[in-house]
Protein backbone atom coordinates (compact mmCIF):
# COMPACT_ATOMS: atom_id res chain seq x y z
CA UNK A 1 0.00 0.00 0.00
CA UNK A 2 1.58 3.70 -0.90
CA UNK A 3 0.47 6.10 1.63
CA UNK A 4 1.93 9.63 0.36
CA UNK A 5 4.25 9.89 -2.89
CA UNK A 6 7.41 12.32 -2.85
CA UNK A 7 8.70 13.41 -6.64
CA UNK A 8 12.24 13.42 -7.20
CA UNK A 9 11.58 14.40 -11.23
CA UNK A 10 13.34 16.01 -14.16
CA UNK A 11 10.82 16.88 -16.60
CA UNK A 12 7.38 18.50 -16.47
CA UNK A 13 5.88 15.83 -18.59
CA UNK A 14 6.61 13.00 -15.70
CA UNK A 15 5.23 15.27 -12.89
CA UNK A 16 1.85 15.76 -14.79
CA UNK A 17 1.40 11.72 -15.22
CA UNK A 18 2.64 11.54 -11.53
CA UNK A 19 0.15 13.77 -10.30
CA UNK A 20 -2.70 12.35 -12.45
CA UNK A 21 -2.09 8.78 -10.71
CA UNK A 22 -2.06 10.48 -7.66
CA UNK A 23 -5.51 12.27 -8.32
CA UNK A 24 -6.95 9.34 -9.53
CA UNK A 25 -5.88 7.37 -6.20
CA UNK A 26 -6.53 10.11 -4.07
CA UNK A 27 -2.69 10.06 -2.71
CA UNK A 28 -0.85 12.80 -1.32
CA UNK A 29 1.94 14.07 -3.72
CA UNK A 30 5.28 16.11 -2.60
CA UNK A 31 6.51 17.87 -5.48
CA UNK A 32 9.60 19.96 -5.76
CA UNK A 33 11.92 20.99 -8.26
CA UNK A 34 14.97 22.87 -8.47
CA UNK A 35 16.54 25.46 -11.27
CA UNK A 36 19.82 26.37 -10.50
CA UNK A 37 19.73 28.18 -7.40
CA UNK A 38 15.93 28.42 -7.28
CA UNK A 39 14.11 25.37 -6.18
CA UNK A 40 9.94 25.22 -5.01
CA UNK A 41 7.68 22.63 -3.18
CA UNK A 42 4.26 22.07 -3.41
CA UNK A 43 1.77 20.57 -1.53
CA UNK A 44 -0.93 18.15 -3.17
CA UNK A 45 -3.35 16.78 -0.45
CA UNK A 46 -6.49 14.92 -1.43
CA UNK A 47 -9.62 16.74 -1.48
CA UNK A 48 -7.96 20.07 0.01
CA UNK A 49 -5.71 21.65 -2.56
CA UNK A 50 -5.56 21.99 -6.37
CA UNK A 51 -3.29 19.38 -8.02
CA UNK A 52 0.08 20.15 -9.84
CA UNK A 53 -1.25 20.77 -13.28
CA UNK A 54 -3.85 22.84 -12.36
CA UNK A 55 -1.45 25.76 -12.56
CA UNK A 56 1.31 26.15 -15.65
CA UNK A 57 4.19 28.09 -15.39
CA UNK A 58 3.93 30.71 -18.94
CA UNK A 59 5.24 29.03 -21.72
CA UNK A 60 9.29 30.24 -22.29
CA UNK A 61 9.90 33.39 -24.63
CA UNK A 62 11.26 31.68 -27.87
CA UNK A 63 13.43 34.02 -30.48
CA UNK A 64 11.22 35.11 -33.26
CA UNK A 65 11.33 32.80 -36.36
CA UNK A 66 13.00 34.99 -38.47
CA UNK A 67 15.92 35.65 -36.12
CA UNK A 68 16.44 31.82 -35.94
CA UNK A 69 16.38 31.52 -39.60
CA UNK A 70 17.68 34.10 -41.21
CA UNK A 71 19.07 36.64 -38.83
CA UNK A 72 21.06 35.03 -35.66
CA UNK A 73 23.31 37.24 -33.35
CA UNK A 74 24.69 34.98 -30.99
CA UNK A 75 25.09 31.73 -30.03
CA UNK A 76 22.05 30.81 -28.72
CA UNK A 77 20.06 31.38 -31.68
CA UNK A 78 22.41 29.49 -33.65
CA UNK A 79 21.97 26.35 -31.48
CA UNK A 80 18.54 26.24 -31.28
CA UNK A 81 18.27 26.30 -35.17
CA UNK A 82 21.20 23.63 -35.09
CA UNK A 83 18.72 21.98 -33.37
CA UNK A 84 15.71 22.38 -34.88
CA UNK A 85 17.47 21.33 -38.44
CA UNK A 86 18.71 17.83 -36.23
CA UNK A 87 15.24 16.77 -35.46
CA UNK A 88 14.09 17.39 -38.92
CA UNK A 89 16.62 15.89 -41.16
CA UNK A 90 17.57 12.96 -38.83
CA UNK A 91 14.53 12.12 -36.91
CA UNK A 92 10.89 13.58 -37.96
CA UNK A 93 11.68 12.74 -42.06
CA UNK A 94 12.77 9.36 -41.72
CA UNK A 95 9.88 9.00 -39.30
CA UNK A 96 7.83 10.18 -42.24
CA UNK A 97 9.33 8.12 -44.68
CA UNK A 98 9.13 4.80 -42.85
CA UNK A 99 5.21 5.74 -41.76
CA UNK A 100 4.88 5.68 -45.90
CA UNK A 101 6.80 2.47 -45.96
CA UNK A 102 4.68 0.65 -43.50
CA UNK A 103 1.64 1.15 -45.52
CA UNK A 104 1.92 3.03 -48.76
CA UNK A 105 -1.45 3.15 -49.51
CA UNK A 106 -3.08 4.26 -46.82
CA UNK A 107 -0.25 7.08 -46.46
CA UNK A 108 -1.13 8.07 -50.33
CA UNK A 109 -4.69 8.06 -49.79
CA UNK A 110 -3.99 10.57 -46.97
CA UNK A 111 -1.86 12.90 -48.62
CA UNK A 112 -4.91 12.89 -52.05
CA UNK A 113 -7.23 13.31 -49.67
CA UNK A 114 -5.89 16.75 -48.00
CA UNK A 115 -3.57 18.02 -50.86
CA UNK A 116 -2.45 21.26 -49.39
CA UNK A 117 1.05 22.90 -48.69
CA UNK A 118 1.83 20.86 -45.42
CA UNK A 119 1.06 17.61 -47.32
CA UNK A 120 3.26 18.18 -50.10
CA UNK A 121 6.19 19.64 -47.46
CA UNK A 122 5.85 16.18 -45.69
CA UNK A 123 5.85 14.15 -49.30
CA UNK A 124 8.71 16.04 -50.29
CA UNK A 125 10.72 14.91 -47.61
CA UNK A 126 9.77 11.42 -47.71
CA UNK A 127 10.98 11.68 -51.63
CA UNK A 128 13.97 13.10 -50.78
CA UNK A 129 15.05 9.99 -48.82
CA UNK A 130 13.90 7.45 -50.77
CA UNK A 131 14.14 8.86 -54.21
CA UNK A 132 16.00 11.52 -55.43
CA UNK A 133 18.45 11.56 -52.48
CA UNK A 134 18.81 8.00 -51.23
CA UNK A 135 22.19 6.61 -50.01
CA UNK A 136 23.44 3.18 -50.83
CA UNK A 137 27.08 3.61 -49.87
CA UNK A 138 28.91 5.53 -47.00
CA UNK A 139 30.56 7.63 -49.43
CA UNK A 140 26.96 8.87 -50.45
CA UNK A 141 26.91 9.36 -47.10
CA UNK A 142 29.38 11.79 -47.29
CA UNK A 143 28.71 13.57 -51.00
CA UNK A 144 24.92 14.26 -48.85
CA UNK A 145 27.40 15.92 -45.32
CA UNK A 146 29.17 18.08 -48.13
CA UNK A 147 26.31 19.00 -50.37
CA UNK A 148 24.49 20.09 -47.21
CA UNK A 149 27.58 22.32 -45.95
CA UNK A 150 27.09 23.89 -48.93
CA UNK A 151 23.36 24.55 -48.96
CA UNK A 152 23.62 25.32 -45.24
CA UNK A 153 26.77 27.90 -45.23
CA UNK A 154 27.04 29.01 -48.36
CA UNK A 155 23.80 28.73 -50.86
CA UNK A 156 21.68 30.30 -48.29
CA UNK A 157 24.06 33.23 -47.10
CA UNK A 158 24.85 34.17 -50.66
CA UNK A 159 20.66 34.08 -51.41
CA UNK A 160 20.52 36.25 -48.30
CA UNK A 161 23.14 38.61 -49.24
CA UNK A 162 21.73 39.04 -53.04
CA UNK A 163 18.26 39.64 -51.70
CA UNK A 164 19.05 41.74 -48.76
CA UNK A 165 22.85 43.54 -50.06
CA UNK A 166 25.41 45.45 -46.92
CA UNK A 167 24.15 48.67 -48.23
CA UNK A 168 20.09 47.63 -47.84
CA UNK A 169 17.71 49.87 -46.84
CA UNK A 170 14.10 49.51 -45.11
CA UNK A 171 10.71 51.33 -46.40
CA UNK A 172 11.85 54.04 -44.12
CA UNK A 173 14.85 54.60 -45.57
CA UNK A 174 17.28 52.75 -42.34
CA UNK A 175 19.87 50.76 -43.19
CA UNK A 176 18.54 47.01 -43.34
CA UNK A 177 21.37 45.52 -41.65
CA UNK A 178 21.72 47.44 -38.39
CA UNK A 179 21.59 46.10 -34.79
CA UNK A 180 21.41 43.21 -34.06
CA UNK A 181 21.48 42.22 -37.58
CA UNK A 182 24.53 41.40 -38.22
CA UNK A 183 25.63 41.03 -42.17
CA UNK A 184 26.89 37.62 -42.82
CA UNK A 185 29.22 36.20 -45.05
CA UNK A 186 29.24 32.64 -47.23
CA UNK A 187 31.77 30.29 -46.20
CA UNK A 188 33.60 27.97 -48.29
CA UNK A 189 34.84 24.62 -47.77
CA UNK A 190 38.00 23.64 -46.49
CA UNK A 191 38.93 20.24 -45.64
CA UNK A 192 41.73 21.03 -43.70
CA UNK A 193 39.54 22.89 -41.06
CA UNK A 194 39.03 20.79 -38.20
CA UNK A 195 35.40 23.06 -37.48
CA UNK A 196 34.26 22.05 -41.55
CA UNK A 197 36.20 18.25 -41.04
CA UNK A 198 34.44 17.79 -37.89
CA UNK A 199 31.08 18.62 -39.50
CA UNK A 200 31.64 16.37 -42.37
CA UNK A 201 32.49 13.37 -40.32
CA UNK A 202 29.31 13.78 -37.93
CA UNK A 203 26.95 14.50 -40.50
CA UNK A 204 28.17 11.32 -42.50
CA UNK A 205 27.83 9.06 -39.93
CA UNK A 206 24.39 10.20 -38.59
CA UNK A 207 22.89 9.46 -42.47
CA UNK A 208 24.77 6.00 -42.38
CA UNK A 209 23.37 4.99 -39.34
CA UNK A 210 19.46 6.54 -40.69
CA UNK A 211 19.82 3.80 -43.70
CA UNK A 212 21.90 1.12 -41.94
CA UNK A 213 24.92 1.83 -44.06
CA UNK A 214 27.54 -0.05 -42.43
CA UNK A 215 30.52 2.52 -41.31
CA UNK A 216 33.95 2.26 -42.75
CA UNK A 217 37.28 2.38 -41.10
CA UNK A 218 37.68 5.82 -42.64
CA UNK A 219 35.18 7.01 -41.37
CA UNK A 220 36.84 7.20 -38.00
CA UNK A 221 39.08 9.65 -38.95
CA UNK A 222 37.51 13.32 -39.95
CA UNK A 223 40.62 14.27 -41.22
CA UNK A 224 40.36 11.30 -44.52
CA UNK A 225 36.19 11.94 -44.29
CA UNK A 226 36.76 15.85 -45.06
CA UNK A 227 39.37 14.43 -47.70
CA UNK A 228 36.78 12.58 -49.48
CA UNK A 229 33.86 15.16 -49.27
CA UNK A 230 36.49 17.23 -51.42
CA UNK A 231 35.97 15.40 -54.00
CA UNK A 232 32.04 15.75 -54.24
CA UNK A 233 31.15 17.77 -57.17
CA UNK A 234 29.28 20.98 -56.45
CA UNK A 235 27.62 23.16 -58.83
CA UNK A 236 28.52 27.04 -58.66
CA UNK A 237 25.96 28.67 -57.07
CA UNK A 238 23.37 30.95 -58.95
CA UNK A 239 21.57 33.80 -56.98
CA UNK A 240 17.54 33.69 -58.09
CA UNK A 241 15.64 36.90 -57.65
CA UNK A 242 11.78 37.22 -56.19
CA UNK A 243 12.89 34.76 -53.15
CA UNK A 244 10.67 35.77 -50.16
CA UNK A 245 12.55 35.71 -46.99
CA UNK A 246 10.81 36.46 -43.61
CA UNK A 247 11.76 39.67 -42.28
CA UNK A 248 9.21 40.58 -39.57
CA UNK A 249 9.72 39.23 -36.22
CA UNK A 250 6.51 38.91 -35.12
CA UNK A 251 5.54 36.42 -37.80
CA UNK A 252 4.99 32.67 -36.71
CA UNK A 253 4.95 29.88 -38.64
CA UNK A 254 2.03 29.91 -41.12
CA UNK A 255 -0.96 27.50 -41.08
CA UNK A 256 -1.26 25.44 -44.24
CA UNK A 257 -2.96 27.78 -47.31
CA UNK A 258 -5.27 26.18 -48.72
CA UNK A 259 -5.46 23.48 -51.60
CA UNK A 260 -3.86 25.22 -55.05
CA UNK A 261 -3.87 23.11 -58.32
CA UNK A 262 -0.07 24.00 -58.15
CA UNK A 263 0.10 22.01 -54.87
CA UNK A 264 -2.45 19.28 -55.97
CA UNK A 265 0.00 18.83 -59.42
CA UNK A 266 3.31 18.48 -57.85
CA UNK A 267 1.62 16.57 -55.19
CA UNK A 268 0.67 13.64 -58.21
CA UNK A 269 4.28 14.07 -59.61
CA UNK A 270 5.74 13.44 -56.08
CA UNK A 271 3.50 10.33 -55.84
CA UNK A 272 4.22 8.70 -59.39
CA UNK A 273 8.36 9.07 -58.21
CA UNK A 274 7.40 7.37 -55.66
CA UNK A 275 5.53 4.36 -57.16
CA UNK A 276 7.62 4.00 -59.64
CA UNK A 277 11.12 3.81 -57.50
CA UNK A 278 8.77 1.65 -54.53
CA UNK A 279 9.88 -1.77 -56.38
CA UNK A 280 13.31 -0.71 -56.32
CA UNK A 281 13.61 -1.08 -52.43
CA UNK A 282 14.40 -3.90 -50.71
CA UNK A 283 12.09 -6.07 -49.05
CA UNK A 284 10.82 -5.16 -45.60
CA UNK A 285 13.19 -1.98 -46.35
CA UNK A 286 12.82 0.82 -42.97
CA UNK A 287 14.96 3.78 -41.95
CA UNK A 288 16.55 3.65 -38.39
CA UNK A 289 15.80 7.82 -37.14
CA UNK A 290 17.74 9.01 -34.65
CA UNK A 291 16.12 10.89 -31.71
CA UNK A 292 18.45 13.15 -30.07
CA UNK A 293 20.59 11.89 -26.71
CA UNK A 294 23.07 14.58 -25.38
CA UNK A 295 24.97 12.52 -22.32
CA UNK A 296 26.47 10.12 -25.07
CA UNK A 297 29.49 12.01 -26.35
CA UNK A 298 30.48 8.59 -28.67
CA UNK A 299 27.09 8.77 -30.51
CA UNK A 300 28.20 11.88 -32.97
CA UNK A 301 24.95 13.70 -31.73
CA UNK A 302 26.50 16.60 -30.21
CA UNK A 303 29.25 17.14 -32.85
CA UNK A 304 26.63 17.83 -35.60
CA UNK A 305 24.66 20.14 -33.46
CA UNK A 306 27.97 22.65 -32.00
CA UNK A 307 29.25 21.38 -35.76
CA UNK A 308 26.02 23.27 -37.26
CA UNK A 309 25.79 25.47 -34.98
CA UNK A 310 29.46 26.91 -35.14
CA UNK A 311 29.95 26.88 -38.83
CA UNK A 312 26.22 29.53 -38.92
CA UNK A 313 27.77 31.05 -35.98
CA UNK A 314 31.23 31.39 -38.35
CA UNK A 315 28.47 33.45 -41.41
CA UNK A 316 27.62 36.21 -38.95
CA UNK A 317 30.67 36.57 -36.80
CA UNK A 318 29.19 35.45 -34.14
CA UNK A 319 31.65 33.62 -30.95
CA UNK A 320 31.67 29.99 -31.50
CA UNK A 321 31.41 27.67 -28.20
CA UNK A 322 33.17 24.16 -27.61
CA UNK A 323 30.77 21.11 -27.08
CA UNK A 324 30.67 21.13 -23.92
CA UNK A 325 28.74 24.15 -23.58
CA UNK A 326 26.89 23.80 -26.93
CA UNK A 327 25.60 20.36 -24.88
CA UNK A 328 24.66 23.26 -22.08
CA UNK A 329 22.72 25.25 -24.95
CA UNK A 330 21.32 22.54 -27.16
CA UNK A 331 20.17 20.17 -24.15
CA UNK A 332 18.89 23.09 -22.29
CA UNK A 333 20.73 21.94 -19.17
CA UNK A 334 20.82 23.80 -15.76
CA UNK A 335 23.71 22.71 -13.37
CA UNK A 336 21.99 21.47 -10.04
CA UNK A 337 23.35 23.40 -6.71
CA UNK A 338 23.41 20.86 -4.37
CA UNK A 339 21.97 23.78 -1.55
CA UNK A 340 19.11 24.26 -3.28
CA UNK A 341 18.49 20.80 -3.80
CA UNK A 342 18.89 20.59 -0.18
CA UNK A 343 16.76 23.29 0.85
CA UNK A 344 14.28 21.59 -1.15
CA UNK A 345 14.80 18.25 0.49
CA UNK A 346 14.14 19.93 3.80
CA UNK A 347 11.20 21.45 3.30
CA UNK A 348 9.24 18.23 1.43
CA UNK A 349 10.37 16.85 5.20
CA UNK A 350 8.40 19.33 7.16
CA UNK A 351 5.86 19.18 5.02
CA UNK A 352 5.69 15.40 5.14
CA UNK A 353 5.55 14.94 9.32
CA UNK A 354 2.22 17.60 8.39
CA UNK A 355 0.87 14.70 6.10
CA UNK A 356 1.78 11.62 8.16
CA UNK A 357 -0.05 13.20 11.15
CA UNK A 358 -3.37 13.10 9.31
CA UNK A 359 -4.91 16.17 11.13
CA UNK A 360 -4.11 19.45 9.67
CA UNK A 361 -6.03 21.96 7.50
CA UNK A 362 -5.15 23.20 4.12
CA UNK A 363 -3.46 26.47 6.13
CA UNK A 364 -1.72 24.33 8.18
CA UNK A 365 0.17 23.20 4.98
CA UNK A 366 2.72 25.19 2.57
CA UNK A 367 4.00 25.44 -0.52
CA UNK A 368 8.10 27.70 -1.08
CA UNK A 369 9.57 29.57 -3.19
CA UNK A 370 13.09 29.97 -2.87
CA UNK A 371 16.05 31.73 -5.04
CA UNK A 372 19.56 31.33 -3.20
CA UNK A 373 21.04 33.59 -5.19
CA UNK A 374 19.13 36.40 -4.25
CA UNK A 375 18.10 35.34 -1.37
CA UNK A 376 14.64 35.18 -1.13
CA UNK A 377 12.56 32.59 0.99
CA UNK A 378 8.56 33.07 0.84
CA UNK A 379 5.61 30.23 1.73
CA UNK A 380 2.19 30.51 1.10
CA UNK A 381 -0.72 28.70 1.68
CA UNK A 382 -1.77 25.76 -0.88
CA UNK A 383 -4.62 27.07 -3.40
CA UNK A 384 -7.58 25.15 -2.38
CA UNK A 385 -8.98 23.28 -5.55
CA UNK A 386 -11.35 24.86 -7.79
CA UNK A 387 -15.26 24.47 -6.56
CA UNK A 388 -17.69 23.00 -9.79
CA UNK A 389 -21.15 23.31 -8.87
CA UNK A 390 -24.55 22.63 -10.55
CA UNK A 391 -27.64 22.66 -8.82
CA UNK A 392 -27.67 20.62 -5.86
CA UNK A 393 -24.27 19.04 -7.23
CA UNK A 394 -20.56 20.37 -5.93
CA UNK A 395 -17.54 18.37 -6.64
CA UNK A 396 -13.71 19.25 -7.65
CA UNK A 397 -11.21 17.23 -9.31
CA UNK A 398 -10.91 14.93 -6.84
CA UNK A 399 -14.18 13.67 -6.68
CA UNK A 400 -15.56 10.73 -8.38
CA UNK A 401 -19.44 9.45 -9.18
CA UNK A 402 -20.07 5.72 -8.55
CA UNK A 403 -22.86 4.27 -10.34
CA UNK A 404 -23.99 0.81 -8.98
CA UNK A 405 -24.26 -2.66 -11.21
CA UNK A 406 -24.13 -3.82 -14.94
CA UNK A 407 -25.82 -0.68 -16.48
CA UNK A 408 -26.86 -0.63 -20.20
CA UNK A 409 -26.23 2.57 -21.68
CA UNK A 410 -29.11 3.97 -21.56
CA UNK A 411 -29.12 3.72 -17.80
CA UNK A 412 -26.10 5.58 -17.62
CA UNK A 413 -27.76 8.32 -19.70
CA UNK A 414 -31.10 8.59 -17.62
CA UNK A 415 -29.00 8.53 -14.11
CA UNK A 416 -27.01 11.65 -16.01
CA UNK A 417 -31.10 13.10 -16.85
CA UNK A 418 -31.95 12.74 -13.09
CA UNK A 419 -29.22 14.97 -12.21
CA UNK A 420 -30.45 17.51 -14.61
CA UNK A 421 -27.37 16.69 -16.93
CA UNK A 422 -27.79 15.67 -20.68
CA UNK A 423 -25.22 13.03 -21.44
CA UNK A 424 -24.09 12.84 -24.95
CA UNK A 425 -20.72 11.18 -25.55
CA UNK A 426 -19.31 8.27 -23.38
CA UNK A 427 -15.46 7.09 -23.94
CA UNK A 428 -13.44 4.66 -22.23
CA UNK A 429 -9.51 4.50 -22.73
CA UNK A 430 -9.33 5.97 -26.26
CA UNK A 431 -12.35 4.48 -27.62
CA UNK A 432 -15.73 6.02 -27.79
CA UNK A 433 -18.24 3.71 -26.40
CA UNK A 434 -21.11 6.28 -27.07
CA UNK A 435 -22.27 9.71 -29.18
CA UNK A 436 -25.34 10.52 -29.92
CA UNK A 437 -24.69 12.29 -33.31
CA UNK A 438 -23.51 8.78 -34.74
CA UNK A 439 -27.28 7.14 -35.69
CA UNK A 440 -25.63 3.79 -35.19
CA UNK A 441 -24.78 4.10 -31.92
CA UNK A 442 -28.51 3.32 -31.23
CA UNK A 443 -28.02 0.37 -31.47
CA UNK A 444 -25.76 0.20 -28.32
CA UNK A 445 -28.89 1.82 -26.18
CA UNK A 446 -29.64 -1.01 -24.69
CA UNK A 447 -26.03 -2.87 -24.23
CA UNK A 448 -24.14 -3.38 -20.97
CA UNK A 449 -21.34 -0.81 -20.60
CA UNK A 450 -19.17 -3.70 -19.44
CA UNK A 451 -19.94 -5.49 -23.11
CA UNK A 452 -19.01 -2.38 -25.07
CA UNK A 453 -15.50 -2.05 -22.76
CA UNK A 454 -14.55 -5.69 -24.46
CA UNK A 455 -15.78 -5.50 -27.37
CA UNK A 456 -15.18 -1.98 -28.28
CA UNK A 457 -12.46 -0.42 -26.60
CA UNK A 458 -10.66 -3.69 -26.62
CA UNK A 459 -10.15 -4.10 -22.79
CA UNK A 460 -10.06 -7.25 -20.57
CA UNK A 461 -11.42 -6.39 -17.07
CA UNK A 462 -9.51 -8.73 -14.83
CA UNK A 463 -11.46 -11.22 -12.65
CA UNK A 464 -10.43 -9.47 -9.24
CA UNK A 465 -11.42 -6.10 -10.61
CA UNK A 466 -15.30 -4.93 -10.08
CA UNK A 467 -15.22 -1.58 -11.47
CA UNK A 468 -14.46 0.13 -15.09
CA UNK A 469 -14.11 3.94 -15.16
CA UNK A 470 -15.72 5.82 -18.21
CA UNK A 471 -15.38 9.67 -19.40
CA UNK A 472 -19.02 11.07 -20.02
CA UNK A 473 -19.08 14.38 -21.72
CA UNK A 474 -22.19 15.99 -20.61
CA UNK A 475 -24.33 19.48 -20.83
CA UNK A 476 -26.47 21.49 -18.42
CA UNK A 477 -29.91 22.37 -19.02
CA UNK A 478 -28.81 25.68 -21.27
CA UNK A 479 -26.90 23.61 -23.58
CA UNK A 480 -23.46 24.73 -22.46
CA UNK A 481 -20.82 21.96 -21.42
CA UNK A 482 -19.96 20.80 -17.99
CA UNK A 483 -16.40 19.09 -16.71
CA UNK A 484 -17.77 16.04 -14.65
CA UNK A 485 -15.81 14.00 -12.55
CA UNK A 486 -14.89 10.55 -13.65
CA UNK A 487 -17.32 8.22 -14.00
CA UNK A 488 -16.88 4.68 -12.01
CA UNK A 489 -19.34 1.91 -12.88
CA UNK A 490 -19.32 -0.75 -10.08
CA UNK A 491 -20.59 -3.88 -11.95
CA UNK A 492 -19.72 -6.61 -9.93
Amino acid sequence: KLDVVINALDNVNARLYVDSRCVYFGKPLLESGTLGPKCNTQMVIPNMTENYGASRDPPEKQAPMCTVHSFPHNIDHCLTWARSEFEGLLEKAPSEANTYLADPVKYLAAIRQNPDAAAREQLEKVVDLLVTNRVKSFEDCVAWARLHFQEYFHNRVAQLTFTFPEDATTSTGTPFWSAPKRFPKALNYDPKDESHASFMQAAAILKAEIHGIPRPAFAESAAKVAEQAAKVHVDPFVPRKGVHIETDPKAEKKASLPVSADDESIIEGLISKLESTKAALPAGYKLNPVQFEKDDDTNFHMDFISGLANMRARNYSVPEVDKLKAKLIAGRIIPAIATATAVATGMVCLELYKVVAGDKKIEDYRNTFANLALPLFAMAEPIAPKQMRYKELNWTLWDRWTLEGDLTVQEVLDWFEAKGLTAYSISCGQSLLYNNIFPKHKERLGKKMSELVGSVAKIEIPSWRAHFDVVVACEDEEGEDLDVPLISIKFR
